[in-house]
């Protein structure tokens, strides 16, 4: 029986690696692909066409556009490349009676109480499942909602008059509201999992948090969100959040796992910190801190000194149901981080990577048009200029593949629909990059203190907006 086991992990162990393997030849021809179509091996055909100089400086310029995403684009070839991208089941490196306290929390303005009491039930099965013990589930929200509180269902209401010393809004107000002297239960020594109302822990996850937390050598953590789970409600934005299931395995596991730093920043969900830490960064930072609040968040830590690890293991969340909240949902992610980047309390030295990347971001109506019109007025740039563009290119094409086979599984859907999906994403890979761009200039001219919240169930009620 032994032997059999042996033999079972050791032909696990190898189809990981295989697929990995094959998925990074794969990877590493689309990219030569988009060098040699883009003639970035090459270098540019002669051109015999003159401008006037004026004419001939704007667009070289505009042709330096995709350096600025050169950073990340490396980062999630190294991260995709570097590290398994099919890693096996994670397993429990220690009992789960000698892990710390787990906390659960839960964000929400109390306006789907339905879905957030069937996702604590969900989330509160999987615990139990994995073997938890030591934990309890904590809601926090606006709205009173009407759950079955015990030992391991708390709910915490945020009083309407509650005003934190910084005037911090929307979910940092939540948030630092929890961690106040009267209302905070937590040791120091014990871990908070941060979740969004729609988020929903898996057996993986749980393992994975156990592991980071017993081994405890940093204090905050994350892993990787997919999309595609369950029912889906809208097939196009599902297939567009492809490329963020790729960011999550390629630029944010690199950053963690080599340098243990958000240097790109990080997301607001399936965030686990140490309680103790938490208090002393705090998410009391003003209105400025208070739209991308992970963000800047994070950025604080990073100033302090603290360490981050990337976590084995996957979570569950749905994508926005219509293009319109997928339109907000960014546009509020872009405002946000332009709140982070610009703010004074934070040092250049640790922000630039992420304001290199916002930079890229708030171009890309430039760069994409001036790919478009370098076909048709070509101008004289250095061929590793070239090179780059193709690089940059050919990782954001795949990662959509990527994106695609990691959130769909061949197991589960199997090769034809798979095909498909893959298909679907790329088809809708121009209109993602449209949506992308009106987002880009709606954030920019917009009030950039606002936190649209987008729809969480089919049918819902009006959005929330709220503002300053």
């Amino acid at each position: 029986m032994m032997v059999v086991s042996r033999m079972g992990l050791a032909f696990s162990e190898t189809l990981h690696t295989t697929k990995h393997v094959a998925h990074v030849c794969l990877f590493i021809t689309v990219v030569l692909l988009f060098e040699i179509g883009a003639g970035g091996l090459w270098g540019d055909p002669p051109t015999t066409a003159s401008y006037p100089p004026l004419v001939t400086l704007l667009f070289q310029i505009l042709r330096l556009l995709p350096l600025l995403a050169l950073p990340q684009a490396l980062f999630n070839f190294l991260g995709l490349i570097c590290f398994n991208a099919f890693p096996e089941r994670a397993k429990l490196k220690g009992s789960p009676l000698l892990a710390p306290f787990l906390c659960l929390r839960v964000v929400t303005r109390g306006d789907y109480p339905d879905l957030v009491r069937q996702n604590v039930n969900r989330n509160l099965t999987t615990c139990l499942r994995v073997g938890l013990e030591k934990f309890m589930i904590e809601v926090v929200t606006d709205k009173k909602i009407d759950l079955p509180e015990n030992q391991r269902v708390r709910q915490v209401v945020v009083p309407s008059s509650y005003r934190p010393k910084s005037g911090a809004l929307f979910k940092a107000r939540a948030l630092q509201y929890c961690l106040e002297e009267d209302v905070n239960v937590l040791a120091d020594t014990d871990w908070i999992v941060h979740l969004d109302e729609e988020t929903l822990v898996t057996d993986s996850a749980i393992r994975g948090i156990l592991n980071f937390v017993i081994e405890g050598r940093h204090q905050f953590g994350q892993g990787l969100i997919t999309y595609a789970n369950e029912n889906i409600q809208n097939w196009f934005t599902t297939l567009a959040d492809s490329f963020r299931v790729s960011d999550d395995m390629g630029k944010l596991r690199f950053q963690f796992k080599v340098f243990h730093r958000p240097l790109f920043g990080w997301k607001g969900s399936y965030v686990v910190t140490q309680t103790g830490a938490e208090r002393r960064v705090t998410f009391d930072h003003g209105p400025d801190g208070s739209v991308a609040e992970d963000n800047y968040f994070g950025m604080v830590a990073l100033r302090e000194g603290y360490t981050f690890d990337f976590i084995e293991g996957e979570m569950w969340e749905k994508s926005p149901f219509t293009i319109y909240d997928f339109l907000q949902q960014r546009k509020r992610w872009l405002q946000g981080i332009l709140l982070v980047v610009h703010s004074h309390h934070i040092p250049v030295h640790t922000k630039w990577l992420l304001a290199v990347s916002l930079y890229s971001w708030v171009t890309m109506p430039l760069a994409l048009a001036s790919v478009i019109l370098s076909t048709i007025i070509p101008v004289p740039v250095p061929g590793l200029l070239n090179i780059i563009a193709a690089f940059v290119g050919g990782v954001n094409f795949y990662m959509y593949i990527f994106g695609v086979i990691k959130s769909f599984r061949v197991d589960r859907v199997g090769w034809m629909r798979m095909a498909m999906c893959m298909a679907g994403a790329l088809i809708t890979m121009p209109f993602n990059f449209l949506v992308e761009n009106i987002a880009v200039i709606r954030g920019l001219v917009g009030n950039k203190h606002k936190f649209y919240i987008v729809d969480k169930l089919t049918g819902a009620p009006d959005k929330v907006v709220s503002t300053v």
